[in-house]
């Protein structure tokens, strides 16, 4: 897995989760020209917030 993948990511709805800026597009939603594939081109991800 590349560092700039976001390996924390969890489902939306996940207790204890929050958006977060992706990795992979640093928050633009574009890799390339094209929509990021981590985060579909919104630009976030969900994760768990404060290591719960």
């Amino acid at each position: 897995m590349a560092s700039d993948e976001t390996p924390e990511e969890v489902p939306p709805g996940t207790v204890g989760s929050g958006e977060n800026a992706c990795r992979k597009c640093e928050g633009t939603g574009k890799v390339d020209g094209k929509d990021c594939p981590d985060c579909g081109g919104t630009g976030v991800v969900t994760t768990p917030i404060g290591g719960a």
